[in-house]
């Protein structure tokens, strides 16, 4: 080959190059664009709630901030309220009334780039889990909090953060965790699906990707493989028809809880629980009350 076809066969291997790069660039924006969560916004206060409390602000991870309501009980201990992906913190009310009711102060947030907190570069459940530490951080310091009894609940992807925040930590009393997925294996095959995309390589691909701008191996972060290292009672519930996360998923995790002393409740109802939950709430009552008495000792 002459000098000057090697020149032109360099030059198109490089224009080929720069537009895989390109389409790459592209097919990441979009891809980030399809997964981002949707801010939906606090409609009413506290006050036209009818609720008492105060709104704070909590410094969480990247210079951010969270919006939250601090809602005092009679100082039985803390419930601390992780919603859930596109969810807020008004979203998880009708969940901190009855537990404020009943004496227990109540921690709700919003996790960065949703609700009233700020912006960040993407959401994701290890970033829910550490703003659920930055709450927990927050309680901490307030007087008389170091050592007094905490729960943590959340809701779907909130429920996988809790259980991975609970799993990084020997001060929590109890988790319920609602309507968690076993997997993101198995969320982001779902999602795949809905798309029309195909797994192989399309999908496969995604999901490397993800991986790898969260920062985090889905299997290390996975439900399956923190539940079985969280120490205090677990209650996990879930919606008999729940579509968007099957309650296969529900099963599967309890399967897996290996020595934690999970408990597992299938209820009628979809994957946001607001039309049965209310039935279920003196068990679940029942729960936190029985484990944070018992976790009281010990953290005081």
């Amino acid at each position: 080959m002459s000098g000057w076809g090697i020149a032109l066969a360099g030059m198109a291997l490089a224009a080929a190059v720069v537009a895989v790069g390109l389409l790459l660039h592209l097919f990441h924006r979009r891809l980030r664009i399809s997964l981002a969560a949707p801010r939906v916004a606090i409609v009413r206060s506290l006050a036209e709630h009818g609720v008492a409390g105060e709104t704070v602000r909590i410094p969480s991870r990247r210079g951010k901030t969270l919006v939250a309501w601090w809602l005092p009980g009679q100082g039985r201990g803390t419930v601390v309220i992780t919603h859930g992906w596109g969810a807020n913190r008004e979203l998880m009310l009708p969940l901190a009334t009855p537990l404020q009711a009943a004496g227990w102060n109540v921690l709700l947030f919003d996790a960065r780039n949703h609700g009233e907190s700020d912006a960040d570069t993407f959401s994701s459940m290890p970033r829910f889990a550490e703003d659920t530490e930055a709450a927990l951080a927050w309680l901490r310091a307030r007087p008389g909090m170091a050592g007094a009894p905490v729960a943590l609940l959340g809701h779907s992807v909130g429920a996988a953060a809790v259980l991975l925040a609970a799993s990084r930590r020997d001060d929590i009393g109890a988790v319920v965790s609602l309507s968690a997925f076993a997997h993101p294996d198995g969320m982001m095959r779902r999602w795949l699906a809905e798309k029309g995309l195909p797994f192989f390589p399309v999908g496969w691909y995604v999901m490397r990707y993800v991986e790898h701008v969260i920062g985090h191996r889905f299997d290390a972060i996975a439900p399956v493989t923190t539940l079985p290292r969280v120490r205090c009672p677990v209650l996990l519930v879930h919606g008999r028809d729940d579509e968007v996360i099957p309650p296969h998923d529900a099963e599967r995790l309890h399967a897996c809880r290996g020595e934690t002393p999970a408990m597992l409740r299938l209820l009628p109802g979809d994957h946001d629980l607001s039309q049965h939950i209310e039935t279920e709430l003196p068990e679940l009552l029942a729960f936190i009350e029985a484990a944070l008495a018992e976790s009281a000792p010990a953290s005081a």
